[in-house]
């Protein structure tokens, strides 16, 4: 599994989903809070992130997520 780094693009706190964008260019990856390392489950707009990928019925989304 290949690490990934890129930014929060937004986050929907309330339902818990959102989109990364990975800094080598690639289109936008899903991620729901449940991807999120840490016990607040939650992204900020803008957040420094580094994630791995899987798919899923919607396609890449974002797996063990660790903010910065």
């Amino acid at each position: 599994m290949t690490l990934r780094t890129g930014y929060v693009k937004w986050f929907d706190k309330d339902h818990g989903f959102g989109l990364i964008s990975p800094l080598d260019g690639s289109s936008d990856v899903y991620v729901d809070r449940h991807a999120i390392a840490t016990t607040t489950k939650l992204l900020l707009e803008g957040q420094h992130v580094e994630f791995s990928t899987q798919q899923s019925s919607r396609g890449p989304s974002a797996a063990d997520v660790i903010a910065f």
